[in-house]
């Protein structure tokens, strides 16, 4: 199937691409919108910029659309850019990262069967924890870049995600209930290198914004290294 993945830079899409890659698909393009309110129900806000760089260091080309930000409007935006897609790269599926939200899924699953397109989503209503272990086990590597629930302070800001951060993630589940996944927003993740990537991106300059609840770790400057054979 020829695919054009729903690319935030999270690990959720980025595995998504990569189980798409593992079960033959052709991931043409890569779809990231771009939202102009924080607090979008459907895409992804911290370091969205970043996608261009991680386009290119996995070498699959991008799209990418503004939207709004908020419902309804934000759906028809995503609709207006697939059927785009649609005539420009001759998809047939659209490879998507859901996990858990069935808001995200069903949206994306009523525009594909207007636009006649199947929907490739590998992770869905699987363990998200089960998710992370994988990507882990994989090799990729998962920096925490944007925070917002009880028992995720501005230390996990910049963090990596690795076995001992998801650890703590349960210890933190087990005391405020939070998603380890981050499926409510709690967190947000950024892929810097993995095993689909050609080239590693390298964080060279960023900062932390917090105010008291939440806050973003914002990547100001990286650049795209040449990987070791």
């Amino acid at each position: 199937m020829k695919i054009c993945a729903l690319f935030s830079g999270g690990k959720d899409s980025v595995m998504a691409a990569h189980k798409a890659l593992q079960n033959g698909h052709q991931v043409k393009v890569l779809l990231t919108m771009v939202p102009r309110r924080s607090d979008s129900y459907m895409y992804h806000v911290p370091n969205i910029e970043l996608t261009r760089y991680s386009a290119e260091a996995l070498g699959i080309p991008q799209e990418i659309r503004q939207s709004v930000g908020k419902p309804p409007e934000e759906n028809a935006d995503l609709e207006k850019a697939l059927t785009e897609v649609k005539e420009k790269h001759g998809i047939d599926g659209v490879c998507a990262g859901a996990v858990g939200s069935k808001y995200q899924y069903n949206i994306v699953a009523d525009i594909c069967k207007r636009l006649d397109l199947e929907v490739y989503a590998p992770y869905w209503q699987t363990d998200h924890e089960a998710l992370i272990k994988e990507a882990l086990e994989a090799g990729f590597e998962i920096i925490i870049v944007g925070v917002a629930a009880y028992g995720l302070d501005d230390s996990w800001l910049g963090r990596q995600l690795d076995n001992k951060a998801l650890e703590d993630l349960r210890k933190v589940r087990s005391i405020f209930r939070v998603d380890i996944g981050g499926e409510g927003g709690e967190y947000e993740t950024f892929v810097y290198d993995g095993p689909i990537f050609k080239k590693r991106i390298e964080v060279l300059e960023a900062r932390k914004t917090w105010d008291g609840v939440r806050g973003d770790y914002v990547i100001g400057k990286v650049a795209l290294r040449d990987k070791k054979l």
